[in-house]
């Protein structure tokens, strides 16, 4: 444990040294991902669908705000769904102008939940957003959730409907807008997806908020236990065909992804907890107070060892001087024995080879 608290450490130190640099490259991955899986599940505009393109709206994500990626998504979405229709078009912009009233509303800072909750559906793994949204947010992301649940069913109503949209003729208005209507509204794999989604964000919010012991493992678990169930109830009442190993599996991913947000966010020690009780004139406080998990990080120290001919060479060079005043008391002492100093040497000895006595 104490190796892998040393490697958080590690990672913590080393984002926020390079965070400036880092942020960019994050949103600059997360925007590329973004819009080239929503070339490869729509692709109906040929000129969006051009690696170029997307790294060009990938590059100018990662140094403007979050929120530009949800706005170059929806800019991306449209326009392929205008390049199918126009009344698709149409009836994506209502969509998307609820869902922007919606959001911003009650969840104005979570663009990369209604952004990264399409992705993961693309990538098989949707179990694991509201359980890290509920772990990590506040309640109000639950409506972020959901907003991105309907924002990938609008894109899968396209994808599914394109075939029968281009069979239509150009002057059937009403009969391409009411299938795009129908396909929404008439959704209800949308609406249970939708609805566990919140709820499992809820209830794994309030859970984790709780001063027990292991709150947070306590949320997860009961999140995804619940998550499976009203999926299942949903099944069953509507028939919604839900793969049950499919959540099975993707719950315990979920999990694990969970417990690698705990790690980092929410590291604690509970065999050390102290419970604190005091008052002042107005309150009685109880207080429960949980040390986090830390470890001090290991310096290494190198230390420079010399020979004696090397310290006494430093010593000299650093010590000019002294000797010099060593000299000049063995100069005197040369004097009193009876012994002449050469002509030129002066008594501080500076640029000449001191002589030992046996040698003068």
């Amino acid at each position: 444990m104490t190796d892998l608290l040393e490697i958080r450490e590690k990672i913590k130190l080393f984002y926020s040294k390079y965070e400036v640099f880092l942020l960019p490259v994050i949103k600059f991955l997360i925007a590329f991902i973004t819009l080239n899986a929503l070339n490869g599940k729509m692709g109906y505009m040929v000129r969006l669908d051009n690696m170029a393109v997307v790294l060009i709206a990938a590059l100018a994500c990662s140094f403007l705000p979050v929120g530009c990626i949800v706005l170059f998504t929806t800019l991306f979405s449209l326009l392929h769904m205008y390049a199918l229709s126009m009344e698709v078009a149409l009836v994506g912009f209502c969509f998307y102008m609820v869902i922007y009233l919606l959001f911003f509303r009650f969840a104005p800072r979570d663009s990369l939940v209604i952004v990264l909750t399409p992705l993961l559906f693309s990538l098989r793994i949707p179990y694991v957003m509201p359980i890290v949204v509920g772990l990590v947010c506040g309640p109000a992301s639950a409506v972020s959730v959901g907003c991105g649940v309907g924002v990938h069913y609008l894109l899968q109503t396209v994808t599914d409907n394109s075939s029968a949209i281009n069979t239509m003729g150009e002057d059937d208005l009403s009969g391409k807008l009411r299938l795009m209507i129908d396909g929404l509204l008439g959704n209800r794999e949308m609406l249970v997806i939708a609805a566990s989604f919140a709820i499992t964000v809820l209830v794994v919010y309030l859970i984790r908020r709780m001063s027990i012991d292991h709150a947070w493992t306590i949320a997860m678990v009961s999140g995804a236990l619940l998550n499976i169930v009203i999926l299942l109830i949903g099944d069953l009442i509507y028939d919604i065909n839900i793969s049950v190993v499919g959540a099975l599996l993707g719950s315990l991913l979920a999990l694990a992804a969970a417990k690698v947000v705990e790690f980092f966010r929410f590291c604690v020690d509970y065999s050390r907890t102290e419970k604190v009780q005091f008052e002042d004139d107005e309150y009685y406080y109880y207080v429960k107070a949980v040390p986090k998990m830390s470890v001090a990080m290991s310096t290494k120290t190198v230390k420079k060892i010399s020979s004696q001919y090397e310290r006494g060479t430093a010593a000299q060079t650093r010590g000019g001087g002294s000797g010099s005043r060593g000299y000049g008391n063995q100069q005197k002492h040369r004097g009193e024995s009876g012994h002449t100093t050469p002509a030129g040497q002066g008594a501080s000895g500076r640029g000449r080879k001191p002589l030992d006595f046996e040698e003068y």
